[in-house]
């Protein structure tokens, strides 16, 4: 077995158990493609490769590649860094409707999950994540795992946490658990495509104030009045009082396009 690289993030799962399960919950038929982000070892590709008509893999691991190619005569094999490659273009150069899934590298999670969330969206998406991160996807308004993290990614795609891989599973064992997380693109996102970047701003900032009221966090986030930032709550019944992690996704979107439409525009 190569020995898996620090620097990479790697982690390597081979319970053939655990692997179906994963490959379950993608769910990709005959007619799919399915971009798998992180291939390693192969062990979540094999089951993919049973399943799915099509599976394109992105390896950054240059040793790695070579076997992978070997051993899955059908699945195309890219050499490069998931951050960088276009992943969407390629796996639509098929037409007909994609999945992604993989075992990411705890260190760049974040960015993967927003890239895996841009448009053209999958139909769905089954990543392995760092458990705590699973949590804060998945949390609820009000609970201490909620943040910009979890309404960005619930304001676009329907979350559901499925079950925990210990670490002991893996190889070598990361210092935390993991579990897998299945996203699926919401037909009418809560936020357009061109409110994308303001919608994150605003949310950003506003968790920027966490343990502030809402009242002073829009002051210092927008520069406008008490008076003009407590009529503009007061229009969308929220409490001035209030903090930011009690506020739904839903919420977040009308006060964002009340902001919007009372002149706020993104610095």
């Amino acid at each position: 077995m190569a020995r898996a690289k620090r620097r990479l993030g790697q982690h390597f799962l081979s319970d053939p158990k655990l692997l179906s399960r994963i490959a379950d919950a993608l769910a990709a038929g005959p007619g799919d493609t399915v971009l798998e982000i992180g291939p390693g070892l192969g062990g979540l590709t094999a089951p993919l490769s049973e399943r799915a008509g099509r599976v394109i893999a992105i390896e950054k691991d240059r040793d790695l590649v070579p076997d992978l190619r070997s051993r899955f005569s059908n699945v195309e094999v890219i050499e490069g860094d998931a951050l960088e490659v276009d992943w969407h273009g390629i796996a639509q150069t098929t037409g007909g409707r994609f999945l992604i899934t993989g075992n990411i590298p705890y260190n760049i999670t974040s960015p993967l999950l927003d890239k895996a969330l841009l448009p053209p969206r999958p139909s769905r998406i089954v990543f392995l994540v760092q458990k705590e991160v699973a949590e804060r996807v998945a949390a609820a308004a009000g609970t201490e795992a909620y943040g910009a993290l979890t309404i960005g990614i619930q304001a676009v795609a329907r979350v559901e946490r499925l079950f925990t891989v210990p670490a002991g599973a893996f190889k070598p064992s990361p210092k935390v658990d993991s579990a897998v997380l299945r996203l699926t693109p919401l037909n009418q996102p809560l936020v357009s495509d061109h409110e994308r970047e303001s919608f994150r701003a605003l949310v950003v900032g506003l968790f920027g104030f966490r343990r502030k009221q809402l009242l002073r966090g829009l002051r210092e986030f927008t520069d406008w009045s008490a008076e003009r930032v407590t009529e503009l709550l007061s229009s969308l019944r929220l409490a001035g009082t209030a903090r930011p992690e009690v506020l739904s996704p839903t919420e977040f979107v009308r006060l964002h396009r009340a902001l919007v439409d009372g002149g706020w525009t993104m610095r």
